[in-house]
């Protein structure tokens, strides 16, 4: 009993105080020692040293390539003036009218072609906001818009995206970012289509309601700058990350004799390399060819780099956070249930994980612990890997952005609303539809078996 309140209590407490501003580095390990102290199971430095760190220190091992990669790539993006010159191309072909589908568009082309969330968000919002002033569209709707592209369907259903949470069951699973293409395509239809026919409506309900742009004098958004790559160059890395991810998950890490020269040393093929190998040749093309739009190529590699540290580091407190909870007696008793329940065992996949991921506000960190917790049950439910993937990787986007999620608190901040404004669009965009998406694809999954 006392352990399942240690779980309650600490829960709530992260909730509360991530929503109130205070960093998960600090929540992370202080509520994993209040848990175990509550829970008078063993020692709470005991759990710090020997349960939580060693936990947050796995994730790290095993996914800090990717972040960097990522990271470092998206930087450059964001520098050269190459997210601006695709989200520009993009803008221009929609149009005024289209203001909002062009906002979505643009963001879910950065987002899928490998720009990191967080940049994407920074990237994004001087340009979106200049579409929506233009065309006289509520600024509010422009966080759930800029979501919609961003934190929903490349971030976890379509096939082959390059975002590190697709990657992050390949390790577990054997299976790859392509995994289960036709439940992606499904799930990201629903997800791409239902938010902005949703954002739209709501547009044109409040413009029939006089509300327009509105005044924001602090906004300080400046002339977008004209100094950056033309838009075939700009596109290019994003090409090639699309290109190389594929011939090397569909062809080389596939081929017996790469796979056989990685058993002889006693290892396997890792479902990251392919992600992190084509970053990291974009990130190459981007200093060969936009090296003149990089005013200190050290510094902005170096920015790139440091910038990985604190995306990957709050998902590994949230992990090792997740690593002291498991050791309760008292989420055995939990886990059991969950397992136990008397529905199909594809839904306990979704409901387990987006659970997981709205308790620690994020995506990632859910994911990362279902994974850590779950992954076993998950395979011994004979579900084929790929759609136990792709399933449980769209449920994570679910929950994941209740009001304490860190990557809502960034975006309402860059954008300079907050949550009474705008986060009830928000949460439709990204709660409400990623939760139907991951319904109608496992009950697609559960009737055809195709996936």
């Amino acid at each position: 009993m006392l352990g399942v309140i240690a779980i309650i209590l600490t829960l709530v407490a992260l909730m509360y105080f991530a929503y109130r501003g205070v960093t998960v580095l600090v929540l992370a390990p202080l509520l994993a020692m209040a848990a175990v102290l509550v829970s008078g199971e063993f020692p709470s430095l005991h759990a710090l040293s020997n349960v939580f760190m060693p936990a947050a220190a796995g994730y790290i091992g095993r996914f800090f390539p990717v972040f960097l990669a990522g990271a470092i790539f998206g930087k450059l993006m964001g520098v050269t003036g190459a997210a601006t010159a695709i989200a520009n191309v993009v803008a221009n072909t929609f149009g005024e009218k289209r203001a909002i589908t062009a906002v979505v568009i643009a963001t879910s082309l950065l987002t899928y072609g490998g720009v990191s969330l967080f940049v994407v968000v920074f990237a994004m919002y001087p340009i979106g906001a200049t579409l929506l002033r233009r065309a006289n569209v509520p600024k509010r709707l422009l966080p759930a818009a800029i979501a919609l592209g961003a934190f929903t369907f490349t971030m976890t259903a379509l096939p082959g995206s390059p975002q590190f949470i697709n990657t992050m069951p390949t390790v577990f699973f054997g299976t790859d970012i392509y995994a289960a293409p036709i439940l992606g395509i499904i799930a990201s239809a629903i997800m791409l289509f239902g938010g902005i026919y949703y954002l739209n409506r709501r547009a044109d309900k409040l413009m029939a309601k006089g509300e327009g742009y509105g005044d924001h004098p602090k906004e300080n958004i400046n002339q977008l700058n004209e100094n950056i790559p033309s838009p075939g160059i700009a596109i290019t890395p994003i090409i090639i990350v699309f290109i190389a991810n594929y011939i090397l998950t569909n062809w080389y890490f596939k081929s017996p004799s790469v796979i056989a020269s990685y058993e002889a040393v006693g290892g396997g093929v890792n479902g990251t390399w392919p992600v992190i190998i084509g970053l990291t040749i974009a990130v190459v093309f981007i200093l060969i060819t936009m090296r003149k739009f990089i005013p200190e190529v050290n510094k902005t590699v170096f920015d790139g780099s440091v910038g990985s540290l604190l995306p990957i580091f709050n998902t590994a407190a949230q992990v090792g956070y997740g690593g002291v909870i498991r050791a309760l007696s008292a989420f055995t008793t939990v886990k059991m249930g969950i397992v136990a329940m008397a529905i199909p065992s594809v839904f306990k996949v979704g409901i387990s994980t987006t659970l997981l991921a709205g308790i620690v506000g994020s995506a990632s960190g859910g994911t990362a612990i279902a994974l850590e917790v779950l992954s076993e049950e998950f395979l011994a439910m004979g579900i084929a890997h790929e759609a136990i993937h792709r399933i449980m990787i769209v449920a994570s986007g679910g929950l994941d952005s209740l009001p304490h999620c860190g990557a809502i608190i960034t975006l309402l901040a860059v954008t300079q609303l907050t949550h009474k404004e705008s986060y009830k669009d928000i949460a439709f965009n990204t709660i409400l539809l990623p939760l139907l998406a991951a319904f109608v694809i496992s009950v697609f999954y559960l009737i055809t078996g195709i996936y």
